[in-house]
């Protein structure tokens, strides 16, 4: 079964966030955003828009294309 786009990118954020050691809730912050919220993305449980993305790909030094190089 295919996973949804948002549930892909969600774990490709995690991916690097952990690669990168950075805390869900440091990276939340780092966004100005509530750690509830940084878990939703995460989980594929929301659609967020291409202005958030470029916040988390901000708080993660990476750029956006790097959220869509899925395994």
């Amino acid at each position: 079964m295919d996973k949804s786009l948002s549930y892909k990118v969600g774990q490709r954020i995690k991916e690097i966030r952990t690669e990168k050691n950075i805390s869900q809730q440091d990276l939340a912050s780092k966004c100005n955003f509530e750690k509830s919220n940084m878990s939703r993305i995460e989980a594929g449980r929301t659609d967020p828009k291409l202005t958030t993305l470029e916040r988390i790909c901000k708080g993660l030094d990476v750029d956006i294309t790097e959220l869509f190089k899925f395994s």
